[in-house]
């Protein structure tokens, strides 16, 4: 299973994916769910997946030989469009295909394989742009209403996020705010699991302006889950039946 969370807020993207993969109580591996494509002061592109290994890495893969391709224009590399909206149209029309490939592939198997993504990211003289893309290549993007998305094992991580998250929220608050909402999920599915992986691009950067990995046992995100802990815990005793 997987968890990946993203805001878009006022000041800019915050990113955060665990990087747990399942493929049984015997198969548990660590493979990173979040993916850059940059090219600073011109575009910012980030995606982060859940789902099939083979759905995920199979697409990556062709949206990376599509950008190296010398025939490369806006309607077939994420890095020459025109425009986000361009950018997840790509991104959803390669996941769409590759599903589909894959699923038929394994269909005598009785497997299913799909995958969904979140795609992140802002060019020049553009806006930023949030999307959440299903496995049939569709997607929704993120509003003032509802300025953040989730894949994966989402449940136990959205409250926090109903509750505190804003357009107006700094990227500091929103990088607390997207870790206590892991920190929760890591708590009740053992099937998300660490090192994370947390992302910020500051709104018109144009690049990654911050980038941390998170090792189990890292002492400010543990100090962090403990603090959390003990607040709702004095909180709960404070209310009244």
């Amino acid at each position: 299973m997987t968890y990946c969370v993203g805001l878009k807020l006022n000041a800019g993207l915050v990113l955060l994916s665990d990087t747990r993969t399942n493929a049984g109580l015997d198969n548990i591996s660590t493979y990173r769910k979040m993916f850059f494509f940059e090219e600073p002061g011109e575009r910012v592109i980030a995606i982060m997946t859940a789902g099939s290994l083979s759905v995920t890495q199979t697409t990556l893969g062709r949206l990376q030989e599509a950008i190296e391709n010398p025939d490369a224009d806006e309607t077939t590399s994420i890095m020459k469009a025109g425009s986000m909206l361009q950018v997840a149209s790509i991104i959803g029309e390669t996941l769409h295909r590759t599903t589909r490939e894959i699923a038929e592939q394994t269909r005598d198997l009785n497997q299913q394989a799909s995958a969904s993504m979140i795609v992140a990211g802002q060019r020049r003289d553009g806006e930023m742009r949030l999307f959440l893309i299903y496995p049939q290549g569709n997607f929704i993007m993120a509003t003032e209403d509802t300025p953040f998305l989730q894949i994966g094992e989402h449940k136990y991580g959205k409250p926090i996020l109903d509750r505190v998250v804003t357009p107006e929220t700094s990227l500091a608050d929103a990088q607390k705010a997207v870790l206590l909402s892991m920190d929760s999920t890591l708590r009740s599915n053992l099937s998300v699991g660490m090192p994370l992986d947390l992302a910020v691009i500051a709104r018109d950067d144009l690049r990654i302006s911050q980038r941390r990995r998170i090792l189990d046992g890292d002492p400010a995100f543990a100090a962090m889950s403990a603090a959390w802990s003990a607040a709702l815990r004095e909180s709960f005793g404070n209310v009244s039946l």
